[in-house]
């Protein structure tokens, strides 16, 4: 019968987050070593089980507030896996989740106690279960929503240089950008503000320091508009 959950097989819901950050290395990803079995002391995403009284986004929000400290993150579902076999102990689906956090930001003394360690996204070490494809898919969805929407800015400091913004999606492209055509068309948004300010060690005379305008910013998200970098 429908209607009759007793004899339906029970599964466990796991929520794992590819957590995306940058600074002037590039774009990393952080990563946790495993403190049991199964893989002890293999490398994993950052990840938990969904509670009886949570929703998805409710369990990625309390996982990544749990491991970096930092509220009102920047984050999207991206896909579920169910392969029979992921997991070798529970039949287990995991959803998972990526978000973008400032490096400079987040709780260094937690992601230290819980063994998690920043990795450039080149050099990142082999991953548990299906980890390794839930990273790739998620580079690719970052890719493709960098490459049409202005997004990404989570990952800067509060004020920052055009050219950190350039590096930036640079990093996250994995390509060269044209300097002149990318600052032509983030201008065009209208959604940075240019300071008085200037960052002195970019050089010596220095280079304007920008802040970005949240309320524009987040309706251009909402926008059909195209980036088209």
């Amino acid at each position: 019968m429908l209607n009759s959950y007793s004899s339906a097989d029970k599964v466990l819901l796991a929520v794992d987050c590819i957590i995306f950050g940058f600074d002037h290395e590039g774009l990393k990803i952080l990563l946790i070593k495993r403190d049991f079995e199964p893989e002890k002391g293999k490398w994993s995403l950052i990840g938990g089980f969904l509670k009886r009284d949570e929703v998805l986004d409710d369990a990625a929000i309390r996982i990544l507030n749990t491991y970096t400290g930092l509220n009102d993150i920047y984050m999207e579902q991206l896909y579920a896996y169910s392969e029979i076999d992921r997991d070798p102990v529970e039949r287990t689906i995991s959803v998972s989740y990526y978000a973008l956090i400032n490096i400079e930001n987040h709780n260094a003394e937690l992601i230290k106690n819980y063994h998690a360690q920043w990795f450039s996204i080149t050099d990142a070490p082999n991953l548990i279960f299906d980890h390794n494809e839930m990273v790739k898919n998620a580079i690719k969805r970052l890719r493709y929503r960098t490459s049409i929407k202005p997004i990404g800015f989570e990952l800067l400091p509060e004020k920052f240089t055009m050219r950190q913004l350039l590096e930036l999606y640079e990093a996250i492209l994995s390509k060269e950008l044209d300097k002149r055509n990318f600052i032509s068309k983030i201008n065009s948004l209208e959604i940075l503000n240019k300071l008085e300010e200037k960052d002195m060690q970019s050089s010596r005379k220095g280079s304007y320091l920008y802040t970005f305008n949240k309320e524009k910013y987040e309706e251009k998200l909402l926008n059909d508009f195209v980036l088209n970098l």
